[in-house]
Order: C-alpha cells, then structure tokens, then sequence
C-alpha cells in the first residue's frame, strides 16, 4: 500500500521519520540504552497527527488497513537503518576532532546524525 502513494507523500514519510528519529535521538542524547521503539513510535505519531501535512491526505481507509501499518512499519526500519548506517563526513570528524581536543572531551559517535548532535553539543560548550 505504501508504494500506492505519491511520490510526494512518500517523500514527505521518509523526512517525517528521519526527522521525528533524529530529533528523538538527540533528546534522549543518543543514549542507546535509554532508546525504546514504542517511545520513539509515540513521538512520531504525535507528530504525524499534528504537524505532518501529508497525514490528512492520506484516505482514512487507507490508515486503518493493517498491510498500510504492515508498510509503513518497514519503512520505519529501513528510514532508521539508513540513518544509523551513514558515516560522519570527513568534514565533520575533523571538525568534532578539533574542538574535542580544544575542550578536553571524548565523545563517540558512530553515524552522520550522531556526529550533528556531538557537533552541535561541541560548539555549545565551545561559546
């Protein structure tokens, strides 16, 4: 059902999750321990039904077929696959590598997402 969708819709999906699970991420500090899927699950919905333009244009029926949540659960994995797989930038590494040494600091990070919120994070102590 999913791939019924315009490619616009479709689009406007994968930005939501992406968006909604960095913005997640970054407030639980991209503690892995502290990363619940139904937390997660919860935000995006909040989000979806209140914010997501795209959420009304989608028929209700559509939204109460289980193989749509079927789809849209896959495509959920696959977004936070894809986010949790991309490597930092070497631009970035060189950046957080700096000012770690600058601040005496030593936080990991292991994908692109993560590298903006230590970046980000880096730059606040830095100011």
């Amino acid at each position: 059902m999913f791939k019924d969708l315009s490619p616009n819709i479709k689009s406007s999906i994968t930005r939501s999750i992406t968006q909604t699970f960095e913005q997640y991420m970054a407030n639980i500090a991209w503690d892995e321990e502290e990363y619940s899927i139904e937390d997660f699950m919860a935000t995006w919905r909040e989000y979806i039904t209140t914010k997501a333009l795209w959420y009304s244009k989608i028929p209700d029926a559509m939204k109460l077929d289980p193989k749509f949540h079927e789809d849209l659960a896959q495509r959920i994995n696959e977004v936070i696959q894809r986010v949790i797989s991309e490597p930092p930038s070497e631009d970035q590494i060189a950046s957080i590598q700096m000012m770690q040494e600058k601040l005496d600091t030593h936080y990991t990070y292991d994908c692109k997402a993560e590298a903006v919120y230590v970046e980000n994070l880096l730059k606040e102590r830095m100011e």
